[in-house]
């Protein structure tokens, strides 16, 4: 707060006893300093919870308080991007669509695949159970993909997840 600010908010009897040179004066010019740098901070704290613009080290808690609760191997800009799509995210959750956007969020890749109809020992679909390519170049991040298909999926569900060369015009 500035001085003119604190005055206003002094009771009458110490308004009156402002003087240019006196002690309270000094007394607000401390006030004020002490107050600037809590005042900066709430100046920008609209950034601090914009996922693109936060300090790096409190992305993981965004990523903690949107419910992401995935360990991103694949760097910061990735879980920036997974917490700006939480709420998308979330709407799709359990469904394929849901498991696909965050998958391509959470590695940048577009070219995973989910194939529901998996055919069984017998030839017919296997009730229940998806296929999931992955792009051969992130066979490293595999814990996380696993993750992300145990979070996504619903429960009932089982799957496979195979890392290959991607097929051209697949999607």
């Amino acid at each position: 707060m500035k001085r003119n600010e604190i005055v206003r908010l002094l009771p009458g009897v110490f308004q009156r006893t402002l003087h240019e040179n006196g002690p309270l004066v000094a007394l607000l010019d401390v006030m004020e300093t002490l107050h600037a740098p809590s005042e900066a901070l709430l100046a920008e704290l609209p950034a601090l919870f914009h996922p693109l613009r936060a300090p790096e080290r409190f992305v993981p808690f965004l990523a903690h308080w949107v419910d992401l609760g995935v360990p991103v191997t694949t760097g910061l800009g990735r879980m920036r991007e997974l917490v700006a799509a939480a709420v998308e995210l979330s709407r799709w959750r359990g469904t394929a669509r849901g498991l696909l956007l965050f998958l391509r969020t959470a590695t940048g890749r577009e070219d995973f695949v989910i194939e529901e109809q998996v055919p069984g020992p017998s030839g017919r679909p296997r009730p229940f159970h998806l296929r999931v390519r992955a792009p051969a170049e992130l066979a490293a991040h595999r814990p996380m993909v696993e993750a992300i298909i145990e979070r996504e999926k619903p429960a009932y569900v089982t799957y496979e997840l195979h890392f290959e060369q991607p097929t051209p015009g697949a999607s």
